[in-house]
């Protein structure tokens, strides 16, 4: 058989990709993107030195912060199934598929990450002589099976849900890493922070997808995400108001000032929307980082 010239194959490509819909397309984009990023700055808990750890530069705010991260972070389970519930690939038409397709190959990168968060948070206790492992894996195994779930069910809310978490849990690694004086710590936490960002970055495509493919009507589901937003474990983790405001005191950290970045994404659609439809979501965001 003789091989496809040049135009022969670009025509085949064009007739493969003939009836998947542009939004599937920019998301195989963005993830592909993605995916890359996170291959090259990949890291593991082998990576990381554990005898660095110097136990005596922690603090007993420091000790609720990394229980409360730990909880957190280890709930994946209830996350990805989440997402994988609100992002289905079976039953669903081909263009609701192929979007959901790509997304997919996110949610198997993220996933990874965030379990590895989770692991290093985890062997971190042990290795800071915080509780021995088989406490640890208790604790984390009464709070992992308390269910979870959002509020939102279209694609965009969802995206400006993750945008958000995504962003607030950057800014908070970030500024806790320049505070913290364990070493081992601010190294963990450097890491963390890097993997958060490029999750931020994917989200950060995908809601400017959606907003320039669904137009100003999509400011209704951005605001309700602003109104509504909440970060993970709000209202099912024991004692979580307790563990929270000692994070706030240890770190001065407000998750709202998340808000600002979504604010300035959405400012690059005012030609779209109109001024007044932005600086309307201006004011919502200012009145919600107000709020006690």
């Amino acid at each position: 058989m003789e091989r496809e010239g040049p135009a022969e194959e670009s025509r085949a490509e064009e007739s493969r990709a003939e009836g998947v819909p542009p939004e599937a397309l920019e998301t195989r984009r963005v993830v592909e993107q993605a995916v890359r990023r996170s291959g090259q700055h990949r890291w593991d808990l082998e990576d990381v030195n554990w005898d660095r750890v110097r136990a005596e530069e922690l603090t007993e705010d420091d000790r609720t912060v990394v229980r409360f991260l730990t909880y957190i972070e280890d709930h994946i389970p209830w996350y990805l199934n989440f997402f994988l519930d609100a992002f289905p690939t079976t039953d669903v038409d081909l263009a609701t598929y192929a979007r959901n397709r790509e997304y997919f190959r996110f949610l198997v990168m993220w996933a990874n990450d965030e379990e590895k968060h989770a692991a290093a948070l985890t062997r971190y206790q042990v290795t800071a002589e915080m509780a021995d492992e088989a406490t640890v894996l208790r604790q984390l195994a009464a709070e992992g099976g308390k269910p979870w779930d959002l509020p939102y069910e279209h694609p965009l809310e969802l995206y400006t849900y993750a945008f958000l978490q995504e962003k607030a849990t950057q800014l908070f690694y970030q500024r806790y890493q320049r505070v913290v004086r364990e070493p081992l710590l601010r190294d963990l936490l450097g890491k963390l922070a890097a993997d958060e960002a490029r999750h931020f970055g994917l989200y950060s495509h995908l809601v400017a997808n959606s907003l320039a493919t669904v137009g100003p009507r999509a400011l209704d589901g951005v605001k309700n995400v602003l109104s509504t937003f909440e970060m993970p474990l709000n209202g099912v983790l024991d004692g979580y108001w307790r563990m929270a405001l000692r994070v706030v005191d240890r770190v001065g950290h407000d998750h709202t000032e998340a808000y600002d970045s979504l604010g300035r994404l959405v400012g690059r659609f005012s030609d779209q929307f109109g001024t007044p439809d932005v600086d309307d979501l201006w004011r919502l965001i200012r009145d919600v980082q107000r709020m006690p």
